[in-house]
């Protein structure tokens, strides 16, 4: 979504009241990119899952304009779109659990993308997890958001900045990364064992384990008997064997 940040405003005419104001700045933009099929079909679309919100048999008929989007917006913009059909249906944790779990890889990004317009608490965290133990890396920095800056507890905060630096994710897309790794000591010890581990195997140290590194305040000391080494490893919320989208 990020050339959408850069658009010029429109005037947004379909989104339910008291939207955030990122959302209603974000369907703005999007208007203005898309042609006129296009925004017919998102406004139409959106006034029907806030007509319909939640779900309503097997599959809504909101869930049905997800898997459009694609088509009728385009890929460039199908992710915006989905974002606000989800916004639009108040998709609460459990809805948004299943339309990740049902959807295709550009379906569930979208889904993490809307976890911190929709849900408050830390009921939706699995969902999360599910995408840091994969390889995808769109998902992996989708998952890292600000939902995650703001209910992952520390261990497995830390683990999923592992997860960034291991499948090459740039740490630009951790959420709150600043505020979270400051003065913490033992994000700064797991860095020097990983840093400690590629040097090791003759391996390049990723530039951005030193930009995190420097943000803790402490300096790198690998103990040599817990190097991170695959940060799928269990001990975080990943697993050895991630499930792939």
């Amino acid at each position: 979504m990020n050339d959408l940040h850069d658009a010029p405003g429109a005037a947004d005419t379909t989104l339910p009241a008291k939207a955030p104001p990122a959302l209603t700045t974000l369907h703005a933009r999007l208007n203005s990119l898309l042609g006129g099929a296009a925004r017919a079909w998102l406004d139409r679309a959106l006034d029907e899952a806030a007509a319909h919100p939640g779900t309503h048999g097997p599959v809504s008929v909101w869930e049905l304009r997800i898997a459009e989007a694609g088509r009728r917006c385009g890929p460039e913009y199908a992710e915006a779109a989905r974002v606000l059909l989800l916004y639009a249906a108040r998709a609460d944790a459990p809805t948004l659990a299943r339309v990740y779990r049902q959807g295709t890889a550009d379906e569930r990004r979208a889904v993490l993308e809307a976890l911190p317009h929709l849900v408050t608490g830390p009921e939706a965290l699995p969902v999360v997890e599910d995408a840091l133990r994969t390889n995808d890396t769109r998902l992996v920095a989708a998952a890292v958001g600000p939902y995650a800056a703001r209910h992952l507890d520390a261990h497995n905060w830390r683990h999923a900045v592992l997860k960034c630096l291991f499948t090459g994710v740039p740490v630009d897309a951790v959420a709150d990364l600043p505020d979270r790794a400051r003065g913490d000591a033992e994000l700064a010890r797991m860095l020097g064992d990983y840093a400690a581990e590629r040097t090791a195997a003759d391996r390049p140290v990723p530039h951005d384990l030193h930009r995190v590194l420097a943000l803790t305040g402490h300096p790198a000391t690998p103990t040599g008997t817990d190097a991170p080494g695959d940060p799928t490893s269990p001990d975080g919320v990943h697993g050895t064997e991630g499930k792939e989208s």
